[in-house]
């Protein structure tokens, strides 16, 4: 997980969830790490090896898993972008 104040690190469905902002950007499903890109992006990271993220047959949107075997720097640098990407977005609404 980047070292990133704003960054939040939550229980999410049984696995753990990174947000900013209230947005999920990298998220874990068993032994899979997935996170969330623009569409170029996420392309890239499929072409590259990546695949759906989620439960089977369910895939989150949005989301890809990083390839297995991917070396920390190449995963840093797409956990980098998720982070960038999300980070963007407008804050989540809380509910209530």
């Amino acid at each position: 997980m980047p070292n990133d104040p704003r960054v939040v690190v939550k229980p999410m469905f049984g696995n753990l969830g990174c947000f900013v902002n209230g947005n999920m950007f990298l998220g874990l499903f068993g032994a899979d790490v997935g996170v969330r890109l623009p569409e170029p992006e996420r392309a890239a990271l499929v072409a590259a090896g990546g695949g759906p993220f989620g439960p089977r047959g369910r895939p989150m949107g949005g989301y890809v898993t990083l390839p297995v075997g991917l070396p920390a720097t190449a995963a840093r640098d797409w956990v980098a972008r998720a982070l960038d990407h999300v980070a963007a977005l407008p804050p989540k609404k809380k509910w209530g």
